[in-house]
């Protein structure tokens, strides 16, 4: 077998290389052997990755136990719950692209024949996987898993909840000793937060298109399993190094539709929206925007889990995890079943003894939480492009609205307005200029959308930005409009009072004035310029492509 560590490690040629290995401690048997790197986004900033050096070593036990050298290296992670609201959310969706050089960096000067990707959190996972799928090498991913529910007043909770209570604070409906009384409780332990906000979005469809070992989306970070399961990851790489089965063997067309199937069984975060056109661009597969919709069309929402409703991801593991949905979803035909995934088996094998154990959680087919899936695109004048919205957690009367815009030209004008009690029942909110080049960096708006929910007018406000949402986000929230105001876009043309007509069940958006005044608005409209920014930022701004390209860099 030629193996890409020959470049490095093999031959007369190779020996000052080798003699940097002897300086690591490396000895000439393991040089002998492949090397596998393993990707370890490992930190104290994260509650996420706080333990991710315990799963890389468990990584790497099973490594070794197949005939493997692993090699840990490390990934940078921001944590977008303590970057929410301020200044450092820009840099959470451009890091994004950072991992993705990294990994490729390290991968290819280190002359790794294999890969082993050990994030957990939002932005991480999808980066590690766009930068695996420029190398083309055999890869798996195992994730750190997700936190338990935290328990106060007899409810479970999780972060939504606690951006949720500031609202509720700002509103005089909860005191300060309450929410002292929610913060600490909502994250109780490691892990990614509770919900299906993206971190666990990500993980869950890392499973479902084949790239994780079964039980990666869903099983606890503090049960001892998830060890398990970081073992035999590293002992299945070695497997597929051995079959060649690479990661382009296993992100195709196929598996991506697959993995969009229960990404709408699921109601996941509106960023896999994002992610999912960013992997498959690095993949290069030809996947846009229409498909999201042709897919929601047909598979119907079956969990409505935190944001969406009262269930946690420990529900969803005790239930029968993401192999328990991929089953029901056969019984329709949703799912293509021999699509080959890292167990070296096709789908069919892996799911085949799988159940639901659970059918509140995870509902039937023929007991859907909705008919249509958890996500929709929007299109209309001010969204010519797309835009996205968890139509699973939007309340009913609000798939349908029309109502006067409120405009602000930032997040923070946003938030201001909202805590000030500006806001009033029927409102639209638009926050622009906080795109991908506007923002820069397409911040996600959980702070105003937890807001308006924890002040009882998520079920009567919607709110429209060319920014972002987190997972944990609920109501009438309409993101990532595209083209977005930075870049001339219709959303930049809105004023103050304007109506705004949204048809969430037939995929529309519109801004409500004559076609020849929208005509006159788009002649006269010159975008304002955005806030100034420097070091990499800048970089990222001039390089990124829109949202509906899965804002890469170009």
């Amino acid at each position: 077998m030629n193996l890409n560590s020959d470049n490095v490690v093999r031959g007369v040629e190779r020996a000052p290389n080798r003699s940097l290995f002897y300086a690591l401690g490396y000895t000439k048997e393991q040089l002998n052997r492949p090397l596998v790197g393993v990707v370890s986004a490992y930190s104290e900033i994260v509650p996420g990755h706080m333990y991710l050096d315990k799963v890389s070593d468990a990584v790497k036990t099973g490594v070794l136990m197949n005939g493997g050298t692993p090699i840990l290296i490390p990934s940078i992670g921001v944590c977008d719950g303590i970057a929410m609201g301020h200044v450092g959310m820009k840099y959470s969706l451009p890091s994004r692209e950072l991992i993705a050089d990294s990994v490729e960096s390290m991968a290819i000067a280190h002359g790794f024949d294999a890969l082993v990707l050990v994030p957990n959190c939002d932005k991480i996972v999808p980066g590690m996987i766009m930068g695996a799928l420029r190398l083309n090498l055999p890869t798996i991913l195992v994730s750190g898993g997700p936190m338990l529910a935290g328990k106060a007043s007899g409810r479970e909770l999780s972060l939504s909840s606690a951006f949720e209570a500031v609202g509720a604070n700002k509103a005089n409906l909860l005191s300060d000793e309450e929410l002292y009384e929610i913060e600490k409780a909502v994250c109780p332990t490691c892990g990614s937060c509770a919900g299906m906000y993206t971190a666990n979005s990500m993980n869950c469809l890392s499973e479902a298109i084949g790239l994780a070992l079964p039980g990666n989306g869903t099983t606890p970070a503090v049960y001892s399993e998830r060890y398990r399961l970081a073992k035999e990851s590293g002992f299945q790489i070695m497997e597929l190094l051995k079959e060649d089965i690479r990661i382009k063997d296993i992100i195709t067309n196929k598996s991506v539709r697959n993995a969009l199937a229960c990404d709408m069984a699921l109601g996941c975060s509106t960023n896999t929206v994002l992610h999912l056109l960013a992997i498959a661009h690095e993949a290069g597969l030809d996947v846009d925007l229409n498909l999201f919709n042709e897919v929601s069309e047909k598979v119907p929402n079956l969990c409505h889990l935190a944001p969406a409703g009262p269930h946690h991801m420990e529900d969803l593991y005790l239930s029968g995890g993401i192999a328990a949905v991929q089953k029901e979803l056969t019984k329709k035909d949703f799912l293509d079943t021999d699509v080959i995934t890292v167990t070296g088996k096709k789908l069919s094998e892996n799911i085949k003894n799988a159940e639901i154990k659970n059918k509140e959680v995870i509902r039937t087919l023929d007991n859907p939480y909705s008919e249509v899936g958890g996500l929709a695109i929007l299109f209309g004048n001010i969204a010519e492009k797309g835009a996205v919205v968890k139509r699973s957690a939007v309340d009913e009367k609000m798939l349908t609205h029309s109502g006067p815009a409120r405009v602000f030209n930032s997040e923070d004008d946003a938030i201001k307005a909202i805590y000030g009690g500006d806001i009033k029942e029927g409102d639209v909110v638009v926050i622009r200029y906080e795109g991908p080049k506007g923002g820069p960096g397409m911040r996600e708006m959980l702070n105003p959308t937890s807001a308006l929910a924890g002040m009882k007018l998520d079920k009567s406000v919607a709110l429209i930005t060319d920014g972002r949402f987190s997972g944990a986000s609920r109501g009438a929230s309409i993101g990532h409009v595209s083209p977005e105001a930075a870049l001339g876009g219709a959303i930049g043309i809105i004023e103050e009072g304007d109506i705004i007509e949204i048809d969430i069940p037939n995929y529309s958006i519109n801004l409500k004035i004559s076609d020849e005044e929208f005509k006159n608005r788009m002649e006269n409209f010159t975008p304002m310029e955005t806030n100034k920014v420097s070091g990499w930022l800048d970089r990222y701004r001039r390089l990124v492509s829109s949202s509906d390209k899965g804002a890469v860099l170009e």
